[in-house]
């Protein structure tokens, strides 16, 4: 048996989408089955209001009421995470404050995007938002929405604050995430989920997903199965899903759209609405992710 790393949000969690009426209004119901569904599916945390949320589209107030309506939902057989990072500290830390009002069981803080801070920005910010709310933190790095990575030195520095635990990583250096976990003490979550399995190898805890919203059974079925020490059955379950995770994840139009599209082919959701700039996947779109999602045996 493989010994099992600490998880402080769970092992298998997913960015959830976040749902949308034909107006264009957040669908507080609709947003609660995402969270019930996934739970149901092998899920025993949730992220709300993350990229795939959409994040960057709602307010402070719906961000706080898709909140309540996913603790409703799954708080009481899950974690729920809220995400608060955006590239405004002072609107960070009213998120931070939001959330922990709320409930939250903690926060998804991302690098701030698109002003591209130097690394004492990025530090400076962290300590501004983790410094406003009593909860439990995961850092979130992916250069490649935001245009920075956090340094070894930063993380080094954030994870000397208390409520700092964890890190979901889209970086996918495999040898800077094990000399980040050795060197910090941070739990590492995969943000990518294509190295999910990769990561559990180099001592990751569990996977914050986006093609959970279809895979969250296979997810759990090759973590279960890796850290029982059952590696072929791990990369059994990981090479069903990859139909999937492509279909899920390599297309230029991923994410929030792909996400939803699936949900809907599952019959969680009755639309795939989002909020523009993003547009919902046209029929041929969904034919593909159909096909992927119907070689991963998900459909």
């Amino acid at each position: 048996m493989t010994t099992a790393p600490q998880a402080p949000f769970g092992r298998v969690l997913t960015a959830m989408a976040t749902a949308f009426h034909d107006d264009g209004s957040v669908d507080l119901d609709g947003t609660a089955r995402v969270a019930a569904h996934l739970v149901e599916h092998g899920h025993d945390g949730v992220v709300v209001s993350g990229t795939t949320g959409e994040s960057p589209t709602t307010t402070v107030p719906e961000d706080g009421d898709l909140l309540r309506a996913v603790i409703d939902a799954v708080g009481d057989r899950a974690s729920v995470v809220a995400g608060v990072g955006t590239n405004a500290t002072a609107h960070s830390v009213e998120l931070a404050r939001q959330a922990e009002k709320l409930g939250a069981d903690g926060m998804l803080l991302v690098t701030p995007y698109y002003n591209k801070p130097s690394q004492a920005g990025v530090l400076e910010h962290f300590r501004q938002v983790v410094e406003s709310a009593a909860l439990p933190v995961m850092l979130y790095d992916v250069p490649g929405r935001t245009g920075t990575t956090i340094a070894p030195d930063t993380y080094r520095r954030a994870a000397e604050w208390d409520s700092v635990v964890a890190v979901k990583d889209a970086v996918g250096d495999f040898a800077r995430g094990v000399r980040l976990m050795r060197d910090t003490g941070l739990a590492l979550y995969s943000g990518d989920d294509a190295n999910n399995l990769g990561w559990l190898a180099h001592g990751g805890s569990g996977f914050v997903s986006v093609a959970g919203h279809a895979c969250g059974d296979l997810l759990r079925r090759m973590a279960d199965a890796f850290f029982a020490g059952d590696h072929d059955a791990a990369l059994a379950a990981y090479r069903l899903m990859l139909p999937a995770v492509d279909a899920i994840m390599g297309v230029p139009n991923y994410g929030a759209t792909t996400a939803k599209a699936a949900l809907q082919l599952l019959g969680v959701l009755d639309n795939r609405n989002v909020r523009s700039p993003l547009v919902p996947l046209d029929d041929d779109e969904v034919a593909a992710l159909r096909a992927g999602l119907e070689a991963s045996g998900v459909l």
